[in-house]
């Protein structure tokens, strides 16, 4: 499964109604940092089948990088029920994200 991409359409019901933890992916498509992190997400979706991995490009859905208050990016966030349980920003190695998402 790749990764998701993520509107403010869909984000109710792919991410706050998601039965599982949701990895979002804060991006843009000139920012080099992202541009390194963007291959390990989409690593990390065909991998694992226990959580939701979505990527969201806040120069297209601003709505919700303000909802977030997205200061820099990458900026990755998990949500369990709906809810922030962690977040990192900058690029991190495929072991921190997983990590993230684990704990």
């Amino acid at each position: 499964m790749s990764a998701l991409t993520i509107t403010k359409e869909n984000f109710e019901s792919e991410v706050l109604q998601s039965d599982k933890p949701v990895l979002l992916d804060f991006w843009a498509a000139w920012c080099g940092p992202c541009k390194m992190v963007s291959p390990v997400i989409d690593e990390i979706a065909s991998e694992i089948q226990d959580a939701k991995v979505c990527k969201i490009n806040v120069d297209e859905q601003p709505e919700l990088a303000a909802k977030f208050k997205i200061m820099s990016i990458p900026t990755l966030a998990v949500m369990k029920g709906g809810e922030v349980i962690q977040t990192a920003v900058g690029a991190k190695h495929k072991s921190a994200i997983l990590s993230m998402l684990n704990a």
